[in-house]
């Protein structure tokens, strides 16, 4: 009399095919990582939109003030004061738009964390319920194998 052998592909095949597969968890998490990128890219398109228009402010009034400096003067002397004029404008408008691009920055930083911490929480909360979900799913299919078995 053989020995028989056990078929151990039919017994995996069998073991994995009641394991239950939900895959609404990764529904989830794919929506959510979603949402939080079209976020993220809200921020950062606001962001360089407001760049934008600091920028082009700042080239215009640039345009501006050097349309003074490039007029026919009286006197020798009106060339260097409007230079200084022009120099001392243009020193206080990158003072003023700096100042701009930093507020931009730290709006940006704000909402980023913001988004951050609230993915955080978001991507806690699908984790533990698909963790839930999977521990009950996967006890109810060890019990019914066992059940089986007997």
């Amino acid at each position: 009399m053989a020995a028989k052998t056990q078929d151990y592909t039919k017994l995996f095949k069998d073991m994995l095919g009641n394991l239950p597969v939900d895959m609404t968890a990764l529904q989830d998490a794919y929506k959510t990582q979603a949402a939080l990128a079209e976020k993220m890219s809200k921020v950062a398109l606001e962001a360089a939109e407001k760049s934008a228009e600091i920028s082009s402010k700042w080239t215009k009034d640039t345009i501006s003030k050097i349309g003074t400096v490039a007029t026919v003067k009286e006197e020798p002397a009106d060339y260097g004061k409007a230079m200084t004029d022009f120099a001392s404008a243009q020193a206080e408008m990158a003072a003023e738009n700096m100042a701009a691009f930093a507020e931009v920055a730290k709006k940006v930083q704000m909402e980023t964390v913001e988004l951050m911490l609230a993915a955080g929480k978001d991507f806690s909360e699908d984790a533990s319920a698909a963790v839930k979900k999977a521990t009950a799913d996967v006890t109810a299919a060890a019990k019914k194998a066992a059940a089986a078995a007997k």
